[in-house]
């Protein structure tokens, strides 16, 4: 398994597109990956004739993993391809035929009727779990009160990474389940529900959106949201990037967008108030030493994708266009690689791109805040002049931020939004590009 980016350190196969057997070339796809939400192509590095795929679609492997044998010596591939053979029909005629039920169907066996009314008993006390089967866990964000309700196949009752597989493939029945001791006929049980799913056309998610849908499950059920709101008179901002756009893509062979000039309002913003800049592990506070952005960006094919701004706080206007147009190019033509998406610490959603007023947006776990931008739009406004009060038109927009109350109270999220709001508004008209 290559490199496929800093700090990524396994990758889950998604497809081989060759077999064992197959003849493939230098530099031809061989396997498709994923880490977290990019999917990357892996060509081979020889040519020659696969003898062997040491792993299946969906396992996940560690960087630097042996994942396939490639015979490359051309005088011996018929005598490769044909004592293969021989020994793959050998180890068959000796391995016994499993007469027990297939795996699904013994999961069911064990599986409670209702979920949500029933109590229910762990079915494995062996509570031992590998690093792999963890890993699988914590990419679908299965807690391990979870997995201890997963039956295990195993030797001496040890869950599997197949029995993870089956159990997320059959829709996690026991996500919600309520533990055996809890007898108090007062708690809290969820409702057997019944929903009239109606007619229409079946779309299976792919493996993007159940992630998404994973994520933002796991985050709401995670961290308690709170979302504040402020409105900022952009009239400045707005007529100095009209004004100079021209001159800032002549110059610098860049668009000149608002996110460049939101970003660094933000970052300036998150130096001033650090605590909004952290994530949690537990009863700890992690505040982050870099301030990395991240850009909630849709992809054409409708998913969505947070590329990432590294230190933010660090670059001019003219370094954070070209990064934010880059990324927003590679998200648009899905050539994002794994660094692109990593490391985020604090992370803006930009609403307004698709005509929205405002937002509630999901905290990207693990942070703890997120902003929400609307769109800018012109209104007639109240305000003060030398000569009085009097009504203009100005280029208005809503923030929002939801943050997580566990470790961010009202205080720091409002300061902290309020002083983002008057970034905005205070813009400099007479900076020069």
């Amino acid at each position: 398994m290559p490199r496929l980016g800093e700090s990524i350190t396994e990758a889950a196969i998604i497809t081989w597109f060759k077999g064992e057997g197959d003849v493939i070339e230098e530099d031809e796809m061989l396997l498709e990956v994923a880490t977290d939400k990019v999917d990357s192509e892996v060509p081979s590095n020889v040519t020659g004739v696969i003898k062997e795929l040491l792993y299946k679609p969906n396992d996940v492997v560690k960087i630097g993993e042996t994942i396939a044998i490639i015979q490359s010596d051309g005088d011996n591939v018929k005598t490769e391809i044909s004592t293969k053979k021989q020994k793959s029909k050998h180890i068959e005629e000796k391995t016994p035929k499993d007469t027990t039920e297939p795996n699904k169907k013994r999961r069911l066996e064990v599986s409670p009727k209702s979920v949500g009314n029933e109590s229910f008993t762990l079915p494995n006390t062996n509570t031992f779990f590998s690093p792999l089967v963890i890993s699988i866990a914590k990419e679908h964000h299965i807690s391990y009160e979870e997995l201890a309700r997963i039956p295990a196949t195993g030797k001496e009752g040890r869950l599997r990474k197949s029995d993870v597989f089956n159990y997320i493939e059959d829709g996690r029945p026991y996500r919600y389940a309520q533990p055996a001791v809890q007898q108090d006929p007062t708690a809290y049980r969820i409702p057997q529900l019944n929903f009239d799913k109606g007619d229409g056309k079946l779309i299976e998610m792919d493996r993007m959106r159940r992630m998404i849908a994973d994520h933002m499950v796991y985050s709401k059920h995670t961290s308690p949201h709170v979302t504040a709101y402020v409105e900022a008179d952009l009239t400045n901002m707005v007529h100095w990037r009209n004004k100079h756009k021209a001159a800032f893509q002549e110059t610098y062979g860049e668009k000149l967008t608002f996110t460049p000039l939101f970003i660094e309002a933000v970052a300036k913003a998150i130096k001033d108030f650090p605590n909004i800049n952290a994530s949690v592990d537990g009863n700890t506070i992690i505040v982050k030493e870099n301030i990395n952005i991240g850009m909630a960006t849709a992809l054409p094919s409708g998913n969505l994708i947070v590329p990432v701004v590294k230190n933010a706080d660090t670059k001019d206007l003219k370094s954070l266009a070209e990064n934010v147009n880059d990324l927003v190019g590679k998200a648009r033509e899905n050539k994002l690689n794994g660094d692109d998406i990593k490391g985020s610490t604090f992370t803006i959603s930009n609403v307004g791109t698709f005509g929205s007023v405002m937002g509630t947006p999901i905290i990207n776990q693990p942070e703890v805040a997120i902003l929400a931008l609307g769109i800018i739009k012109k209104r007639p406004e109240v305000i003060e002049t030398e000569k009085g009060d009097e009504i203009a038109i100005r280029s208005m927009m809503y923030l929002s931020l939801s943050f997580d109350h566990r470790v961010v109270d009202g205080y720091l999220g409002g300061s902290f939004l309020r002083r983002v709001a008057d970034y905005l508004e205070q813009f400099d008209t007479n900076r020069k590009i």
